[in-house]
C-alpha cells in the first residue's frame, strides 16, 4: 500500500464523526483495509514515506488514529504511540510540517495530545493554539488538564493493567473518557 491510499481513506473517504466516534463498524473497515499497513509501518517497513511530509503524516495517522480503532479496548492500541510521537516532532523539527494545510497539522500533532508526559502536553498546547481552531484546541486543554492532574490517562489504565489510584476511580465515574 502507498501512504496516499492512507491520506486518501482520512481526508476524503471519511467524515470528522467517523474518527472520533466509537463504532464497532468502522474499526473493522479500518482493521480490514488497513490491518497489514499498520503492521509494515510499525515494523519499519514504511521508512521511505517520510521522504513525504504526507507520507510521513500517512505513518503518524496509521501509528496514531488507526491503532486507536483497530485496537480499541486492547494494550497495543498504544504500543506505538511513542514512536508517532518521535515521526510528528521530526516533522516539526524538519519543518515539514509547514507543507501541511491545518486540517493535516491537527493530526499531525494528535501524538502530542495523546502523550502521558507533562512536558510533552505543554507543547501539544502550544501547537494546537496556533491552528486556532477552538473546539480542538479545548480538546487539547481537557487532555492536558488529565495528565497534569494524574501523569497519565486514567482510562488507560485497565487496558494497559495499571492499578487505579483512588482518585483516578472517583474522576472516571464522571469523565467516559475520549
Amino acid at each position: 500500500m502507498e501512504w496516499q491510499a492512507v491520506i486518501k481513506f482520512w481526508f476524503k473517504e471519511t467524515k470528522p464523526e467517523q474518527r472520533f466516534k466509537k463504532s464497532a463498524a468502522f474499526d473493522r473497515e479500518l482493521r480490514k483495509r488497513f490491518l497489514d499497513t499498520y503492521w509494515a509501518v510499525a515494523r519499519g517497513e514504511m521508512a521511505d514515506w517520510r521522504k513525504n511530509p504526507k507520507g510521513r503524516l500517512a505513518e503518524i495517522i496509521v501509528l496514531d488514529q488507526f491503532a486507536r480503532n483497530m485496537f480499541r479496548g486492547l494494550p497495543q492500541t498504544f504500543a506505538y504511540d511513542a514512536l508517532a510521537l518521535a515521526l510528528a516532532q521530526e516533522a516539526i523539527r524538519s519543518g515539514a510540517e509547514k507543507k501541511l494545510n491545518a486540517k493535516e497539522r491537527w493530526f499531525l500533532y494528535m501524538p502530542f495530545m495523546h502523550s502521558e508526559s507533562k512536558k510533552i502536553q505543554k507543547e501539544s498546547l502550544r501547537l494546537f493554539k496556533q491552528l486556532g481552531n477552538k473546539q480542538v484546541l479545548g480538546y487539547a486543554k481537557v487532555h492536558k488538564k488529565i495528565v497534569d492532574r494524574f501523569g497519565r490517562y486514567p482510562h488507560r489504565n485497565k487496558t494497559l493493567g495499571r492499578k487505579s489510584a483512588a482518585a483516578e476511580v472517583a474522576f472516571m465515574r464522571t469523565h467516559h473518557g475520549f
